[in-house]
């Protein structure tokens, strides 16, 4: 059981076909396949139909979408203090969070682990270093991020983590592809903006490991248009808006 979505060029226009096709299974799907040929760049129409849900958002009280973006990547962090020091400044910020300690944010999860002596690595940057060492050849498909932790999450219903899992693959003519693993996604509080930073951080991989940035799968195990925050006509026409801001 799954739903495939046509693959698009931008963000933007993945996140409208998405919605579309949830609309159409009346509003719940599961196993939603997103692809997105280029996640970082942007057109006109574009921004106007991000800049547009992210008013829509604001105006009911939600996290706007540069909020939802840097969940998962920092940019404006690594643009200030470079692709090293910002972990440690991500972090220090983080650990003055209370809010965001019961589960953390993506980026956290991504960049600080512990091991069974209490040492802190990066997992994000291991998978970094291990990719400059073998950008060609047969070792392909051996860079992984896990985000889902079953001592934190096991016993959590509500509340916790839906981004599960990252695969990354070095494609030889596509350059560095992207799958994300959702157990479930609201698509208009937050399917965008994840789209935006998952674009972000696989370009920021890219760029260290030296591979050129490909196409952004997501894969929705369980996704809704959560018509409860205001009605689903009130979501059904902000779809269709954007829709048309996009492909007129």
């Amino acid at each position: 059981m799954y739903i495939s979505v046509p693959p698009q060029k931008s963000c933007s226009r993945a996140w409208v076909a998405a919605c579309n096709a949830i609309i159409e299974t009346k509003y719940e799907g599961y196993n939603v396949v997103i692809d997105v040929a280029d996640p970082v760049t942007h057109d006109e129409k574009d921004n106007k139909a991000i800049l547009m849900l992210d008013k829509f958002l604001k105006d009911h009280g939600k996290n706007s979408i540069n909020t939802i973006i840097n969940t998962i990547f920092p940019q404006s962090l690594l643009d200030a203090h470079g692709p090293i020091e910002f972990y440690k400044i991500y972090h220090r910020d983080f650990d003055r969070l209370s809010e965001t300690k019961l589960w953390g944010r993506y980026f956290e999860r991504m960049t600080r682990h512990r091991m069974a002596n209490g040492q802190e690595y990066n997992p994000l940057q291991v998978m970094i270093e291990k990719m400059k060492q073998k950008k060609t050849g047969q070792f392909k498909s051996a860079y992984e991020l896990a985000v889902y932790d079953p001592l934190r999450d096991g016993r959590i219903f509500r509340g916790g983590q839906c981004l599960s899992y990252l695969s990354f693959k070095i494609h030889p003519e596509n350059g560095l592809l992207l799958t994300a693993l959702y157990r479930n996604h609201t698509y208009i509080t937050r399917c965008l903006g994840n789209l935006l930073g998952l674009g972000r951080l696989q370009a920021f991989v890219a760029n260290q490991a030296g591979i050129k940035i490909g196409s952004l799968t997501v894969i929705s195990t369980h996704a809704v248009l959560d018509p409860e925050n205001w009605g689903i006509k009130v979501a059904r026409d902000l779809i269709i808006r954007s829709d048309k801001i996009l492909n007129t």
